[in-house]
């Protein structure tokens, strides 16, 4: 500020009645400052300013790692954010990929009182925080409770899914699931149990795999259920980097995708389009589902009154990595 000062010749009481709004100051005095501010780059301190008005309008995102699925849901968010008046802060808490319990809560103290007005967390390991401004949850953890929350509809989606091997005739088709703490994989499992009962036919435990909704975790597993005797035809993966990691484990184990092997996936993250085959999968409207959080976020600040609980529709996108099932397979 004091830079500003020198440069157009004012007062810093000057520069600081321009930068906060405040009257009393001579509209040709307001542009002089003004260019100076653009010429130098000059920018508030977000801790001052809080300091000052409580507010920082800044938003912020906090994702245990940017991995596809949250960076998908970031872009969603930053094109929702425009328009608003805030700015937005993308934070990773960098504790191991949100394995560690409570890594919000930590990341959430670290931002707050200074740097956000309020803060999308995305899969929170809990969802009780303590915090003095509003939070909105991203698919968390244990599934809505009473936090301000978005997922979208995983039942259906593995529903889909499911069914959808089973009109190419596959049953032998197995489940990699996800990571067992989270709601969202206990969904997914639920729904391909449902549909297979719902189509007469008993699931077949050992075809049943954690993989961790982790490319490394689930290559394990791909590889387990791949070297079995009597293999599944049809592999349905709780998210699409399982789904492609099993179809590199199939590729190194001499399967060919789909002739061999249908593999399915959940999520629809841009990788899934670009592998070969194409993944068929289940599109979780993740951009969307970002800009819903955000929207919310902010309706929250202004005192809307609005549904604090949205759960978005999921679809299935046919793609290559699916097939018939071979006419020589067991049924």
């Amino acid at each position: 500020m004091s830079d500003v000062a020198r440069t157009a010749g004012v007062s810093v009481a000057t520069v600081s009645k321009v930068v906060n709004g405040r009257y009393g100051v001579a509209q040709a005095t307001v542009e002089r400052v003004q260019q100076v501010i653009h010429q130098l780059g000059y920018e508030a301190s977000l801790g001052a300013q809080s300091l000052r008005s409580h507010r920082t309008n800044v938003l912020g995102i906090l994702v245990a790692e940017f991995e596809p699925f949250s960076t998908e849901l970031l872009k969603g968010a930053s094109k929702e954010v425009a328009g608003t008046g805030y700015q937005l802060l993308a934070y990773s808490s960098g504790d191991g990929g949100g394995t560690a319990i409570g890594w919000e809560r930590r990341s959430l103290a670290r931002l707050s009182g200074t740097l956000i007005d309020g803060a999308v967390i995305v899969t929170p390991t809990v969802v009780e925080t303590k915090q003095d401004f509003h939070v909105v949850a991203v698919d968390p953890h244990t599934g809505p409770s009473g936090l301000p929350t978005i997922d979208s509809d995983n039942f259906a989606g593995a529903v889909l899914a499911t069914n959808y091997l089973l009109s190419l005739g596959h049953r032998r088709i197995a489940h990699l699931s996800g990571r067992p703490d989270l709601e969202s994989a206990r969904l997914r499992e639920a729904g391909f149990r449902k549909a297979m009962a719902d189509a007469g036919l008993a699931v077949d435990e050992s075809l049943v795999r954690i993989g961790g909704f982790r490319a490394e975790s689930a290559a394990g597993a791909a590889a387990e259920l791949l070297a079995l005797p009597d293999r599944p035809t049809a592999v349905f993966a709780g998210n699409d980097l399982s789904a492609i990691s099993t179809m590199e484990v199939a590729r190194g184990m001499g399967l060919s995708v789909p002739d061999d092997l249908s593999v399915m996936g959940f999520d629809n993250v841009p990788e899934s389009a670009s592998v070969n085959p194409p993944l068929t999968t289940i599109m979780q409207p993740l951009q969307q589902m970002g800009a819903s959080a955000l929207r919310l976020l902010v309706d929250l600040i202004a005192d809307v009154e609005r549904d604090i609980h949205i759960r978005l529709p999921t679809e299935l996108v046919v793609r290559a990595s699916c097939a018939p099932c071979p006419p020589s397979a067991p049924s």
